[in-house]
């Protein structure tokens, strides 16, 4: 069995089509026809049928399939532990992050990060909290930023790396937007703009303003922050959104309340896998963030 094989393998069972395989891995369709063909007859079994001019895994195809991606994911991480191992300043990390720390807390990190480590690559990739951590856990990224950082989850190591306050955003014409800070269960009678079912911000204020004595009335969602502060700006609601997602500056229309009751806060840190160690760059590169904030609260 070689990793040729089992290259071509993964390309033709997620194209479902030999020939667009072959073009995307820039070989003829006969070689990988023929080395698919090898592989089958190792392991004495049928990978793929025949579906028109497609092909489709056979059910022994697709657990032969999901080995196969494991084993490949450790046996590209080897090679990058290696790689890196004989020159860790220029290694490549995967670094996830979710909406709320996209417009500040990432850019700002990595670009010092960058003054340092210049020849440090990076692949970022943006999602919802529950994918962000399986994505740890499943080696698809190195590591993430999180806000809350999990508790209490076997294979994922968190760092908090500070705690925020959670404000309310109102229409400028709101009655209480004059106000210095208002009780939470001020709002009870107001339509709120909030992230989708699922999001970990809609479950942070659902769950603040059922402390608060009430269950909110959830009118529009938004699947990012720009589009709920427009919604908010355009009197369509309120919202409850994390101090650092106004660093920049607040929108036209509305104006930030801090919330006096109950105290709403989240944790913002970075989880890394226990599954496996990291490697040589990443290692740099997590000692790096963990020093960056440590210095940022001794400042405040």
């Amino acid at each position: 069995m070689e990793l040729r094989q089992l290259r071509y393998f993964m390309e033709v069972a997620e194209r479902e089509h030999v020939s667009e395989a072959a073009q995307y891995l820039h070989v003829a369709q006969s070689a990988i026809s023929r080395q698919i063909a090898n592989l089958e007859a190792e392991l004495g079994v049928t990978l793929f049928e025949r579906e028109g001019r497609n092909v489709k895994l056979t059910p022994i195809g697709k657990v032969f399939l999901t080995h196969t991606k494991t084993a490949m994911k450790a046996i590209d991480y080897a090679k990058k532990q290696i790689d890196e191992y004989l020159d860790p300043e220029r290694g490549t990390i995967k670094i996830g992050f979710p909406t709320s720390l996209a417009s500040h807390l990432l850019p700002t990190v990595i670009s010092a990060f960058k003054e340092k480590h210049p020849n440090v690559a990076f692949h970022l990739r943006q999602g919802s909290y529950n994918f962000l951590i399986d994505s740890v856990i499943n080696r698809e990224i190195d590591l993430a930023f999180l806000g809350p950082v999990p508790q209490n989850i076997p294979d994922i190591e968190g760092s908090i790396l500070f705690t925020e306050s959670i404000l309310a955003l109102l229409p400028s014409s709101h009655p209480l937007a004059s106000k210095r800070s208002i009780l939470l269960n001020e709002l009870r009678n107001d339509s709120f703009v909030l992230f989708p079912k699922g999001y970990i911000l809609q479950h942070i204020v659902v769950d603040a303003c059922k402390q608060a004595g009430f269950v909110p009335n959830i009118s529009s969602v938004g699947e990012d922050l720009d589009a709920i502060k427009g919604l908010v700006s355009a009197g369509m609601g309120v919202t409850l959104l994390p101090e650092s997602t106004f660093h920049e500056s607040i929108p036209r229309f509305t104006v930030k309340v801090p919330i006096e009751l109950p105290l709403v806060r989240r944790s913002v840190g970075i989880i890394v896998s226990k599954k496996r160690d990291l490697a040589p760059s990443e290692k740099v590169f997590y000692k790096f963030v963990k020093e960056f904030f440590s210095m940022l609260e001794q400042y405040k």
